[in-house]
């Protein structure tokens, strides 16, 4: 697996990550423990070194298996987690970055993952009660303790990351980036670029659908995250299909799958930018690694980049009450 190093700091990691919250979170009915330990640990073995989970993923569960099935591999693996979401008495998720609040998080995920220091720590959405520079502030205290080694954001605006960034080096921002969600090339990434800060792309396949295995005749369970998005109803995936019938296409003429033309032009975009696909099956993980030895030539990335350009994409990316915590 090659590497690539996230933004102006020392953290080198596969080019592909791995996102682990449908094992236990997000997509229907958990995988059983076992087989989400396997499948992290091949994962491992096929040369995947950054692991993306989440204190909220579960609640919880979701740092206990990554770190259960990472523990024997402490030094080889880079595992990145995230604060700043808090689980209300009445079970609603409700954002919270208080000082106290981080500080209190970072020590359970310590003791969840059963690491000594957590090698990329993002802020899971931005707080506004709470100023960035104070979020930013907490976070350099935790590094100076030796608690974590990288300060990141998710779903930040760039104003925001500039901010946070003046009092702690960013080293990866994390948000949604794919064919089918291309607003980060307007202002973040050149404001990344600028700054030295690495990408981490989560959703890079469109949450599945540009695996071409989703249409218009696909139920999503109640657990399924994708069942109140706007751009996973029926209408929304029939109009969109002209998307996953573009990469069809060229992955034809390749000898690649849609998944793989997918994350191949996503990696081809930046040499700093790491997706992070996730995944519960074995085969589609081999898939998805695959993408990191396809190299698009220049002309190939120009047809898939003006054909999707000019394929309008229906629906909203969040149900809005989810979308008003993006990009603050």
């Amino acid at each position: 697996m090659q590497k690539r190093t996230l933004g102006n700091t020392n953290l080198e990691v596969s080019a592909l990550g791995l996102g682990c919250m449908g094992l236990s979170h997000g997509y229907g009915p958990a995988t059983g423990r076992q087989e989400a330990i396997a499948l992290i640990r091949a994962a491992v073995e096929r040369g995947v070194t950054l692991f993306d989970t989440a204190e909220v993923y579960g609640p919880h569960t979701n740092e206990e298996l990554v770190g259960e099935a990472l523990a024997p591999l402490r030094g080889q693996v880079a595992i990145a987690t995230k604060f700043g979401i808090a689980i209300s008495p009445d079970k609603q998720q409700i954002v919270d970055s208080r000082p106290e609040h981080i500080r209190q998080s970072v020590e359970g995920s310590l003791k969840r993952l059963k690491f000594e220091v957590i090698d990329l720590y993002y802020q899971h959405r931005v707080d506004p009660d709470v100023p960035i520079e104070d979020v930013a502030g907490t976070v350099k205290d935790l590094i100076r303790q030796g608690k974590i080694r990288h300060f990141g954001l998710s779903e930040a605006g760039v104003q925001t990351i500039r901010r946070a960034h003046a009092v702690q080096p960013v080293t990866a921002v994390q948000s949604e980036y794919s064919l089918w969600w291309r607003r980060p090339e307007e202002e973040l990434l050149p404001t990344l670029e600028e700054l030295g800060i690495g990408f981490v792309p989560f959703s890079p396949l469109g949450r599945g659908f540009l695996t071409g295995t989703i249409d218009a005749t696909t139920r999503f369970d109640s657990t399924d995250f994708r069942s109140s998005v706007p751009r996973f109803t029926p209408d929304a995936l029939q109009a969109n299909q002209a998307l996953v019938d573009l990469l069809r296409a060229i992955a034809q003429r390749l000898n690649a799958t849609p998944a793989q033309i997918a994350l191949a032009w996503l990696l081809a975009q930046k040499p700093w930018i790491v997706p992070i696909p996730g995944t519960s099956k074995l085969h589609r993980l081999d898939e998805n690694l695959g993408a990191a030895t396809l190299e698009l030539s220049a002309a190939e990335l120009r047809e898939i980049t003006t054909a999707a350009a000019a394929i309008p994409i229906q629906g909203a990316r969040y149900p809005e009450v989810l979308e008003r915590r993006t990009g603050l």
